[in-house]
């Protein structure tokens, strides 16, 4: 039963962090925001999907 908690608790951990993983992976040059966000505002439904949008927007240099 713990192995199982454990396991839920780790799936839905990176489920919550997602998009910080992908400007992570993306190498976003503002991952530390979206992570800041994404831990602050995460909890939220709002927050999660500012969040994950601002991940996989694309990035625009001038």
């Amino acid at each position: 039963m713990r192995f199982v908690c454990a396991l839920l608790i780790s799936v839905l951990s990176l489920f919550y962090f997602l998009p910080f993983a992908i400007a992570f992976y993306k190498k976003r040059i503002n991952t530390g925001a979206i992570f800041a966000l994404n831990l602050f505002l995460g909890w939220s439904l709002v927050g999660w999907v500012i969040a994950l949008v601002w991940a996989l927007k694309a990035e625009h240099t001038i």
